[in-house]
């Protein structure tokens, strides 16, 4: 049994749990919408034909989509942590997310139109604010922490002091 047959994390959507996983498969790499099930007859908060659940994968990550109504709501406790190479690609999903009715948190962190929270986070800065040396590592967390998307460059002159 393949360990997307095993474990999935089930994201709670209030009715748009198919539109949030086409989003995710059409800009994230390793993602994909495997399947959308559809509730086979009437129920307290539905129809017969309404979409209950979508599986995809976003990230490699295996995710079940449940639009299970707006009585829970997502918060900063879980997020999607994208590694990113360079600005390039950084800015790419940045504004993927936050250009799709999403808003920009601090430090690398935005959140999506349906309160998914990712953190754009480029390597470089893991590698910055880890750095052997102290004074490094605390120019670059200061840095870090006055930006919103992550300024690669402006790190990487942190790092350098």
């Amino acid at each position: 049994m393949a360990a997307a047959d095993k474990h999935r994390i089930c994201l709670w959507f209030d009715k748009d749990a198919e539109e949030a996983a086409n989003f995710y498969a059409q800009t994230f790499p390793d993602s994909k919408v495997e399947g959308v099930f559809r509730a086979p007859a009437d129920y307290p908060s539905g129809k017969k034909g309404d979409v209950l659940t979508v599986e995809f994968t976003v990230l490699g990550i295996p995710c079940i989509g449940l639009n299970g109504g707006p009585d829970h709501k997502h918060s900063e406790a879980f997020s999607f942590q994208v590694l990113t190479r360079d600005q390039e690609e950084t800015d790419r999903y940045w504004n993927a997310i936050v250009g799709n009715g999403g808003t920009e948190v601090v430090c690398g962190w935005c959140r999506d139109k349906w309160g998914i929270s990712w953190q754009i986070t480029p390597i470089v800065l893991g590698q910055a604010i880890k750095h052997p040396d102290p004074d490094v590592a605390a120019r670059a967390f200061k840095a870090m922490m006055e930006m919103v998307k992550i300024d690669i460059a402006k790190i990487e002159a942190a790092v350098r002091g």
